[in-house]
């Protein structure tokens, strides 16, 4: 694996984890939203990774680190019973996007982590090329 290579395994995962995160504070933004353009309470966002085998420029690579599949939407609602909400039922029932506040803050911590550790290896490969920079200079 050559040094640059480095470079994207972890700049792919620093972008991983962004999107990430970036889906998790939707998530925990619209935790009470009971109404969405497209209709209906907000529908949870989950990110899924796969492992990458092509660099930016699509050429085939054995590591290429990771890559965002895709951002899915679940339709999953819980029912509360909020007779004076204008988005309720006959029965006063609204439905409410089905959104554990802790897990996504679980999540987002974890995606935190993630992402610096991508961060740090990014770092010490910069560390290694200047080591060996200063190596040749003497």
């Amino acid at each position: 694996m050559g040094t640059f290579s480095s470079f994207d395994i972890s700049a792919s995962g620093i972008y991983a984890q962004r999107v990430r995160m970036d889906a998790v504070a939707n998530n925990i933004a619209n935790a009470e939203t009971t109404r969405t353009p497209e209709g209906g309470p907000y529908k949870r966002q989950h990110v899924t990774f796969r492992a990458a085998y092509e660099d930016a420029l699509g050429n085939q690579v054995t590591n290429g680190g990771v890559r965002v599949d895709g951002v899915t939407s679940d339709g999953a609602t819980r029912s509360v019973n909020m007779p004076g909400h204008p988005d309720a039922d006959a029965n006063g029932n609204v439905q409410m996007p089905d959104i554990n506040v802790v897990e996504e803050m679980v999540d987002m911590i974890s995606a935190t982590r993630a992402y610096e550790a991508n961060v740090t290896a990014l770092n010490a490969t910069k560390s290694m090329i200047n080591e060996a920079i200063g190596i040749g200079k003497a």
